[in-house]
């Protein structure tokens, strides 16, 4: 006759053992903080953690760092997202939308579509598409007062031939 295997109790560890093998977590410390110091001493302690304002460095061109570039003010760029957004997704929108056309088309038999014409649609389209961030982020005003044009033609083509003039003086 066989015994059955007894099933031994499971180990208990105190809890100096268990917080010397786990670090504790970022609520346990900051309540753990909280007990060794007073309010006063915590405000100071996180005054002093703040982030600084970025210096810019004047650093000559060799060292890697370039100076001459800005951060785009946080309007702006919102406003440079949105234009990239609509100038790709109004073409690419309208290259599916045909590519759903010329297929319900040819499954209705009404008209037997050449494969060329969805395969250039959809190339001419989506190419569009791709162009469509340059010019998102060429058509828009980087004055954060002006919103620019609808299309921001004016602005994309100061900026393309600021952007040339810049590329010529590199050389």
């Amino acid at each position: 006759m066989s015994t059955a295997p007894t099933i031994q109790p499971r180990k208990t560890f105190s809890e100096e053992h268990y917080r010397s093998c786990n670090p504790p977590h970022k609520h346990e410390a900051s309540q753990e903080l909280s007990n060794k110091m007073g309010t006063k001493r915590r405000r100071q302690r996180s005054c002093t953690r703040r982030r600084k304002p970025h210096k810019k460095s004047s650093s000559s061109k060799g060292d890697g760092n370039n100076s001459d570039e800005e951060e785009i003010p946080e309007e702006i760029f919102y406003r440079m997202i949105r234009r990239i957004l609509v100038a790709v997704g109004v073409p690419m929108g309208l290259g599916l939308a045909l590519l759903y056309v010329f297929g319900v088309v040819r499954e209705q038999n009404l008209w037997e579509v050449p494969m060329w014409l969805p395969f250039s649609t959809t190339f001419i389209t989506f190419g569009a598409s791709l162009f469509g961030i340059v010019y998102g982020a060429l058509s828009t005003s980087l004055d954060p007062n002006n919103k620019g044009s609808v299309l921001g033609l004016e602005e994309a083509q100061k900026h393309w031939d600021e952007m040339w003039e810049e590329e010529k003086t590199r050389e």
